[in-house]
């Protein structure tokens, strides 16, 4: 670092993303990402834009946020949609929005809440989840301030009932409970419904997993209309024009085309389902999953061992050299045919040890 850099960024751990090999003869299950191209009718209304690059995006969103509060339903307008490039930047003004109480999340869950809460500045308690990972409610209730789940939880991929996160905003309606569901459309139950009811609630949502835009970067906040207009705030005294014209475009395209985003979410559970059967069988424990991945350790085997011995044969798969989560690999789920191809390697793997 050089000398110049202000002296409340010298400690900060940045986030660690996966690997992106430059190459492309890799099965790549590190990153979460869909095996599935953009929706076709997304692709044509991106091209139309790029055309008109030379002209600023749309700083409201309005066309995107009025078709995505049509997909949600539940009485929902463009009032209640707040557009980010990527959850992340949601999740980034919400931080900063929210922090003057405090910040509490798991120790265990998306790795950017801590970085986000110490590049804003904000105090902040990881709550333990327990022996089972299971999230601690009553842990994240006691503290004070803004509270943070992942629901599902990344990287275990379980869920949290929706009454714990009833219990949670009822608990103390002048906090804000944030409630990520990067993965809901796997598996989980959206919290969107509760949001007429309770002005204390904000949901992020993404569509870099479902939608298969991850390339995009495309992520949003439902709420009631008022924490909107905060996130706006800070938008508009940051970058105003945040979402690109091809971005918007592909946005708007693939809500229009819902049932191929239903189709790859019933294929993603349907390979899931296979390969956690297929991984069981070969004596690994698999937490229970409604995410687009598994979390599985093995009983002779170490998570590093597992994923060095599968990058060898060039497969990628996560390893996270932490307490705790040292026996696991997270492993993206793919197309069918890359999940038996993992799953012959593993098998190799056990045999071996």
């Amino acid at each position: 670092m050089s000398g110049f850099l202000d002296d409340r960024y010298g400690s900060l751990l940045p986030y660690t993303p996966g690997e992106q090999p430059k190459t492309n003869d890799l099965i790549k299950l590190n990153t979460n990402e869909s095996p599935f191209p953009p929706s076709q009718k997304a692709i044509e209304e991106a091209e139309k834009e790029l055309r008109r690059s030379n002209l600023y995006p749309d700083p409201e969103c309005v066309a995107l946020r009025e078709k995505f509060a049509e997909v949600l339903g539940n009485g929902l307008t463009k009032e209640n949609i707040f557009v980010g490039n990527g959850s992340d930047e949601v999740l980034f003004f919400a931080f900063s929005a929210y922090k003057k109480r405090g910040i509490a999340f798991p120790d265990i869950t998306y790795g950017f809440y801590p970085v986000y809460a110490q590049i804003t500045g904000a105090s902040y308690k990881e709550i333990p989840l327990g022996d089972d990972f299971s999230v601690d409610v009553d842990g994240l209730i006691e503290q004070k301030g803004t509270i943070v789940v992942a629901n599902p939880n990344a990287p275990t991929g379980m869920v949290l009932a929706k009454s714990e996160i009833v219990r949670m905003l009822e608990s103390d309606p002048s906090r804000v409970v944030i409630v990520d569901e990067a993965y809901v459309d796997f598996g989980g139950d959206s919290c969107v419904d509760l949001i007429g009811k309770y002005k204390n609630l904000l949901v992020t949502q993404t569509f870099s997993k479902s939608r298969s835009l991850a390339g995009a970067r495309l992520g949003f906040g439902i709420a009631d209309k008022e924490i909107v207009r905060d996130l706006n705030l800070l938008k508009y005294s940051f970058n105003p024009y945040n979402i690109n014209r091809a971005t918007l475009a592909l946005g708007t395209g693939v809500l229009f085309d819902e049932e191929y985003t239903k189709k790859n979410c019933r294929e993603v559970m349907s390979v899931r389902e296979y390969t956690r059967e297929e991984l069981e069988k070969l004596g690994f424990t698999v937490l229970d999953s409604r995410a687009n991945f598994l979390f599985a350790a093995h009983k002779s085997v170490t998570g590093k061992e597992v994923y060095e011995k599968l990058k060898n044969k060039k497969i990628l798969v996560r390893y996270f050299d932490k307490d705790r989560l040292r026996p696991f690999v997270r492993i993206t789920i793919g197309s069918k045919a890359q999940m038996e191809k993992m799953i012959e390697e593993i098998k190799n793997i056990t045999e071996e040890a």
